[in-house]
């Protein structure tokens, strides 16, 4: 997984797509799981944090794109609870890669989209966690694009962070547990602000969610290929967004 921000004065180079091809209807939320940077880079015979800043390119534009076309809320998997497990030059490198972007973000407000961090903040580094604050709250005013990073972030540990603000409500006699709801839940997560996800879409020929959004996904469409993220273009997202157009959404209806 791999992410970067806008920069300033850079322009695309994924494709010259004109929209023409955008189907009318447009999911109000896509997940993307950039993945298979680590692959791109060894396929190359560069190291993996080399992946790793080319799939930073990919989603600079891929996000871009989404603004342009109108996507209400795009939420990326950037670095997941697991990925701690990965070799510490690697993990150092993302973080680098993340403190660098974090600081080059003035397009962001410019195109009035609004940043929102998803996942354990504790465990990051202190100056990147209190830059993620910062970015949220300059543009939590804006309403053109949500844009929702997922770093130290699991499926599973945001279950169970709701869980446990409702335990404490209950322990406290504020909540009779009799009365928790699906919707009670959604409001204690993370991305309580943030609708439920319509198009999860995963390259690198990985079939799974890998806990991302897990909850949130009870009812997305899938979108998957083989395509690593680093080369996932403008034109891929058209072609899942019109496989979406097509597809019948009933939610256990007839």
């Amino acid at each position: 997984m791999a992410f970067s921000f806008f920069k300033k004065n850079q322009p695309s180079e994924k494709n010259n797509n004109d929209n023409n091809s955008i189907p009318e209807v447009l999911p109000k939320h896509v997940a993307f799981i950039m993945d298979g940077n680590g692959r791109w880079a060894k396929k190359r015979g560069m190291p993996r944090k080399y992946g790793h800043r080319e799939g930073a390119k990919a989603f600079h534009d891929i996000t871009r794109y989404c603004r342009s076309i109108g996507i209400k809320n795009a939420s990326f998997y950037v670095f997941s609870t697991e990925n701690w497990k990965r070799p510490k030059e690697e993990i150092d490198a993302i973080m680098n890669l993340l403190w660098e972007y974090l600081n080059d973000c003035d397009e962001y407000l410019e195109q009035e989209v609004r940043m929102i961090f998803i996942g354990d903040k504790s465990r990051l580094p202190e100056k990147i966690r209190n830059r993620m604050i910062e970015l949220e709250e300059d543009s939590k005013k804006y309403d053109k694009m949500n844009l929702i990073l997922a770093i130290n972030y699991g499926g599973r540990d945001e279950i169970v962070y709701a869980a446990r603000q409702l335990a404490e409500q209950t322990a406290k006699g504020e909540l009779n547990p009799e009365s928790i709801t699906e919707d009670m839940i959604g409001q204690h997560l993370y991305t309580r602000e943030i609708p439920d996800v319509d198009l999860m879409i995963r390259p690198s020929g990985e079939l799974r969610l890998s806990n991302f959004l897990i909850w949130q996904c009870a009812y997305a469409e899938y979108y998957f290929t083989d395509i690593l993220w680093p080369d996932f273009s403008r034109n891929e997202l058209d072609k899942a967004l019109i496989d979406f157009a097509g597809r019948g959404r009933r939610f256990g209806g007839v």
